[in-house]
Formats: C-alpha cells, sequence, structure tokens
C-alpha cells in the first residue's frame, strides 16, 4: 500500500541555529528524530513524514507573520496529554511561549487537548493530545 497523508513540510527560518534548539527540541519531544542536515537545513522524521526546517539563500525577508496569507500554523500529535503538559511546562526553557494560558489545555474547544506554542521567529505550533478513540 502506497503512503497517505503528508510527506513534509518545509519553514523557511531567519536563524537555522534558533531554528535547531526551538524545533529541534519539539520535534523530538514528540518522537521524531533527526533525518538530515546541510548547509542551510536540518529535518526531523518520524515514520514516513519529516518537518524541514532552512534558512534558504533565497530567502526575501526576516520576518514571518502567521497573521499574513500562507501557513498560519503547524499542528502535530503528541502520544498523549502527558506530552502535552510536559511540553506546555517546558516550552519557555527552549524559546517558545505558551498561547493562551488563561485557556490552556482547552483553548481549541473542551474536547481538544493542546499546547499552543509560539516561538521566538513568530512560528506557531499546536501540540494536539492524541487520544484513541477519537481523532
Amino acid at each position: 500500500m502506497r503512503p497517505v497523508g503528508i510527506h513534509h513540510v518545509e519553514v523557511w527560518v531567519p536563524d537555522l541555529e534558533r531554528a535547531g534548539s526551538e524545533f529541534g527540541w519539539v520535534l523530538t519531544t514528540l518522537g521524531f528524530e533527526s533525518y538530515q542536515t546541510w548547509q542551510h537545513g536540518f529535518s526531523y522524521r518520524l515514520g514516513t513524514q519529516y518537518v524541514v526546517c532552512e534558512q534558504s539563500p533565497h530567502l526575501q525577508g526576516l520576518d514571518h507573520n502567521r497573521m499574513t496569507p500562507g501557513l498560519n500554523h503547524l499542528a502535530l500529535w503528541a502520544d498523549s496529554r502527558d506530552v502535552v503538559d510536559e511540553i506546555a511546562v517546558e516550552a519557555t526553557k527552549h524559546g517558545w511561549t505558551l498561547m493562551y494560558p488563561d485557556k490552556h489545555p482547552y483553548a481549541g474547544g473542551r474536547h481538544h487537548y493542546a499546547a499552543y506554542l509560539e516561538n521566538n521567529d513568530g512560528f506557531e505550533l499546536e501540540v494536539v493530545a492524541y487520544i484513541p478513540g477519537r481523532r
């Protein structure tokens, strides 16, 4: 059977070292493994899917604004609520800020357990608890 779903996501970043620290921490905490590295980028893989961060020499600006056309945020599965909670608690040590702390972990609604994070470059990640039997 051929794979279905997302093959990969590529995020262009203004600072590769910072992205490695920030994205790398979240991705490894979620079970991704380092996959590829090259002069201008790196990737982490989980199964057949991977996430790329690249500081491309063709980058035409240094500011990301998730409120303009383009990618607003990336949502990734966590194995459990415990993993979401761990990420929410540790996020500030790794360059992320917990968004909507007054509504956490139900900022997406009472049946949606997630941590919404924003990093130093304005990228948003949503880490969602996988709850067996509910998607």
